[in-house]
């Protein structure tokens, strides 16, 4: 495996980091050492990559700015594809079609379309992370997806093939998309908007941002929301922040993590937090409201294995 590492980091050696630490990459800060993390700049390198590691059998595993993954504190034994700012492509075309790549930053692609008056995004406007990884998971807030909008995806396949899925292929659902299951790795889309008055948008961003400030956790590190909220328990219990603070867990410390003071949805990083910290928190949390409401909380959060794939959190803890 070794020899093989050699041969990927040789070939791609423009782009490639040794040994890199994960916590470099995670909103978390928490993360060991990957073997190697190859940054792509253009589609068809990304290609020529996954063919090479196809070849070699080499594991991989493909992130973006880190904001919803939790790495383990013994790293990654493999090759991490990072898509990030080479992916930065932004195009406006006419009647609200805009065109953008993987590696934007979701807050600067939100606040770019409401530039240009379009509405369809705005419920975007705080959520950190790239594009791509938006995409993927169907993220958003206010209980709206990013895939709403979206008309087609490029995406290059696991075998290195780049093909474009239509809105429908990308089969989307309340954060779940088609890419989480096959590995296609989106690196551009396309999306449509309805022409909308500038300022009426901006107020709409600025009272969203008001709101994330005031009941979010700002200065410690973490990964946003933890765990999914569900439409039925949502109906019947409230969001998982509300569940996990009814059961008296709001503020809750193991090890270096804890539950947020501001949200309760929110584990934070008080500057020695492990994997397994995390990991015990997301576990107790879920007990706790199962016992009381019946409902057991999946994660957002993925986390990779040192030796293996990613898996939703809850899986593990």
């Amino acid at each position: 495996m070794t020899r093989d590492l050699d041969l990927v980091a040789t070939c791609f050696e423009q782009i490639a980091r040794r040994d890199m630490l994960l916590k470099e990459l995670s909103r978390w800060q928490i993360g060991g050492p990957a073997e190697l993390v190859l940054s792509p700049r253009s589609a068809e390198e990304l290609g020529a990559i996954l063919r090479l590691l196809n070849e070699c059998g080499l594991r991989y595993a493909v992130v973006g700015d880190g904001s919803n993954i939790l790495f383990d504190d013994s790293g990654y034994r493999g090759v991490i594809l990072r898509i990030g700012s080479a992916f930065s492509k932004f195009e406006l075309h006419q009647e609200g079609q805009v065109t953008a790549g993987a590696g934007l930053w979701v807050p600067d692609y939100t606040r770019r379309v409401i530039r240009a008056g379009l509405s369809g995004c705005v419920h975007a406007i705080g959520i950190p992370g790239r594009l791509g990884g938006l995409i993927a998971m169907n993220g958003g807030s206010q209980r709206r997806g990013i895939g709403e909008n979206l008309v087609k995806a490029t995406v290059v396949r696991t075998d290195g093939e780049i093909i474009t899925l239509d809105q429908e292929a990308c089969n989307f659902s309340y954060r779940s998309s088609r890419m989480q299951k096959s590995g296609d790795i989106v690196i551009e889309a396309s999306f449509s908007y309805e022409v909308c008055d500038v300022s009426s948008l901006r107020r709409e961003a600025l009272a969203i941002l008001i709101e994330r400030n005031r009941k979010f956790p700002r200065k410690l590190p973490n990964c946003g929301s933890v765990f999914l909220s569900n439409p039925k328990m949502y109906d019947e219990v409230g969001p998982p922040g509300r569940a996990i603070e009814q059961v008296g867990l709001k503020g809750y410390r193991y090890g270096g993590a804890q539950l947020s003071l501001h949200h309760a949805n929110f584990i934070v990083n008080n500057g020695s937090a492990t994997s397994s910290d995390i990991l015990a928190l997301i576990a107790l949390a879920r007990r706790r409201v199962a016992d009381q409401t019946g409902y057991f909380m999946d994660c957002e959060v993925r986390y990779l294995e040192p030796e293996g794939a990613f898996r939703m959190a809850h899986e593990v803890a």
